[in-house]
């Protein structure tokens, strides 16, 4: 099945326009099975999530983006914020404590070798980006996402190659036409949160380009 793990609505993002029926409807009719909300540092109510997915027949599952020190992350399986998480080692404390699952989402931003860099640059620029401290407590790293560039795709999935995890993939959707550019696959069937973090942390997914070149 097709899951959309990374998307923001005008709910509770403040950059975002697209609203949640609208991600519904659009996530629906782009052949995906389900979505997760992971609005910037906020926590969506489990119940109002659950509202939306017995009103639409469609899956919708809560999650949230964490912004750290070693940049953004897709936390599935926390339900609050609490101060100190924008420290990664201590936004990874609490999700093992939950039983959750976390994914580097789009880990070229800031990271990649500027434009016509040469090749002992860029080497240079993908190896600071893999030792980046946070990936060892990732499950996966978002090696297509739907608002990211070609290159910076390529670059994504350089790094998850060579740290040895998982790709993830999704659109990072802010408004309606982002939405459908890329999603997860996973083998097995998943209808909850529990189901979703469990096939995360065994690793049994895989990025899907829907529309996003390369």
């Amino acid at each position: 099945m097709l899951i959309d793990l990374h998307t923001h609505t005008s709910r509770h993002s403040w950059d975002a326009t697209l609203s949640p029926e609208e991600l519904i409807d659009q996530a629906r009719s782009a052949g995906l099975d389900g979505v997760c909300l992971t609005e910037h540092d906020f926590f969506w109510d489990p119940d109002e999530a659950r509202l939306l997915e017995r009103r639409h027949g469609f899956l919708v599952l809560p999650a949230v983006e964490i912004n750290t020190d070693d940049g953004h992350f897709l936390c599935y399986g926390l339900d609050r914020y609490i101060f100190g998480m924008h420290h990664s080692y201590e936004l990874a404390l609490h999700v093992r404590r939950a039983g959750g699952a976390i994914v580097a989402a789009h880990p070229y931003r800031r990271q990649m070798p500027p434009p016509g860099a040469d090749a002992l640059t860029a080497l240079k620029a993908l190896i600071r980006a893999t030792h980046n401290p946070a990936y060892k407590y990732c499950a996966g790293i978002e090696t297509l996402n739907g608002r990211g560039s070609m290159l910076e795709n390529e670059f994504a999935q350089r790094v998850a190659r060579r740290y040895g995890l998982p790709g993830t993939g999704a659109s990072d959707a802010h408004q309606p036409d982002d939405v459908g550019r890329a999603a997860t696959e996973f083998a097995r069937e998943i209808t909850s949160l529990e189901g979703l973090i469990e096939e995360l942390n065994a690793g049994r997914f895989r990025a899907v380009n829907l529309r996003v070149p390369g």
